[in-house]
């Protein structure tokens, strides 16, 4: 039984800084750091320095492809390519100097066709097996419709895959009415209040539609953040709500992706559901401790578990 994650749009993210943005002239940039994007791609790195074993599957094409999978691989990141048309896309994020602003300039990977789609199915397919865990994480390429996500995750729950959804958008709207016999499902606080079509303002709230969720059968698990608010979940077997810790927040980008690594990582190993959302609670609180590309580790995580245990509330 393995982790597998599942990247359709990774990306190679550049960070530089300036000292000024200035239109029209010249700006010279410190040298980039350069470090792997996409939510399947941070999910596999955080059940790594969590302890944990996970393959990442991604569709990475060209030479930049080739080095975002080494980029993994020297961080202890098993890399499998998947099928991808073009070439690998870059996005910049770029630091003003004079007052610390984040600019992010997010570029669009390679239009893919039918025929790339049902080629990476089948790959999919073939490296599957009953019994893994499969992360879907992250957006979807151009030219991939939401269908087509809700058919792979069919097709690898069909072959006995514990399949785990943790998008965005019209795809993670499409997934929660598909039925598709997902194992998880996470939906952080604005996506579940759009899907919801109303304001979800406490744990009860969120919980109650959790619940909705689980019984239309988006998922056996459905899991929905409620950011400093922690999280909640629900399942045939109860619901319950778990606390994010009391931490410095340096950022918060990725602490979505260390909360699925935290969670996956402990139902993999057979803890209970509540003992998996406390996990998971620690690991996003661990991330934001962090700057955006270091997600959460082993240690951090241990240490903020006893301010995430989580807690059965009522079905009422």
């Amino acid at each position: 039984m393995a982790i597998l994650t599942v990247t359709l749009n990774p990306a190679l993210d550049l960070e530089t800084t300036v000292p000024q943005l200035l239109p029209g002239e010249k700006l010279r940039c410190a040298e980039p750091s350069r470090d792997p994007g996409g939510g399947g791609l941070n999910v596999a790195r955080a059940v790594v320095q969590l302890g944990g074993a996970a393959v990442a599957l991604v569709a990475a094409g060209g030479p930049a492809g080739a080095a975002l999978a080494e980029m993994l691989a020297a961080r202890g990141v098993p890399v499998e390519r998947l099928p991808a048309p073009g070439e690998l896309r870059q996005n910049l994020s770029v630091i003003e100097g004079a007052t610390g602003r984040q600019y992010r300039f997010i570029f669009p990977g390679p239009s893919w066709s039918a025929g790339d789609i049902a080629s990476t199915r089948a790959a999919l397919a073939e490296r599957v097996a009953a019994g893994d865990w499969v992360v879907l994480s992250g957006s979807l390429p151009p030219g991939m419709p939401p269908e087509a996500l809700v058919a792979l995750a069919r097709s690898l729950a069909d072959r006995g895959a514990r399949v785990v959804a943790d998008t965005s958008g019209a795809a993670a709207a499409a997934l929660a009415r598909a039925r598709t016999g997902l194992a998880l499902m996470r939906l952080d606080f604005e996506e579940s209040e759009a899907l919801a079509g109303r304001p979800l303002p406490d744990t009860q709230a969120s919980a109650a539609f959790a619940v909705e969720l689980v019984t239309a059968g988006a998922a056996e698990v459905v899991i929905l953040a409620r950011g400093a608010g922690g999280s909640v979940l629900a399942a045939a077997e109860g619901q319950w709500a778990a606390p994010a810790a009391e931490v410095p927040v340096v950022s918060r980008t990725g602490a979505g992706d260390s909360f699925v690594a935290g969670a996956v990582l402990a139902l993999s190993r057979g803890l209970p559901l509540a003992e998996a959302l406390s996990h998971g609670c620690a690991a996003a609180s661990a991330a934001v401790t962090t700057p955006a590309t270091d997600l959460c580790d082993r240690d951090t995580v241990a240490r903020l578990l006893p301010q995430s245990v989580a807690r059965r509330l009522s079905a009422d």
